[in-house]
């Protein structure tokens, strides 16, 4: 398992089109991709339970990935936030 923290840097926070970018992300790997913050869980799978989490700007993250290729997941979600969702601008 993997684990690491992530501020959120975006100034939208987790919003529905990060959200979803970050599911289909998710999705893309064998391993599964959990999402941790204000005390709440979700499957980066789900983009309801990702928006559920309402991490908005300066929220911390955890990630936890478990399987076949969770460094490579691990480091693909941490550059999507990190990136502030692939936002342009």
């Amino acid at each position: 398992m993997q684990q690491n923290e992530v501020i959120v840097r975006s100034s939208h926070g987790l919003h529905a089109r990060a959200a979803a970018r970050l599911t289909i992300l998710a999705s893309r790997f064998k391993s599964r991709v959990v999402l941790v913050a204000n005390g709440r869980r979700a499957d980066a799978r789900s983009v309801l339970a990702v928006m559920i989490l309402a991490a908005g700007m300066g929220s911390r993250i955890y990630i936890e990935t478990t399987g076949p290729d969770e460094v490579e997941a691990m480091n693909a979600v941490v550059r999507l936030i990190d990136g502030g969702f692939g936002a342009r601008g």
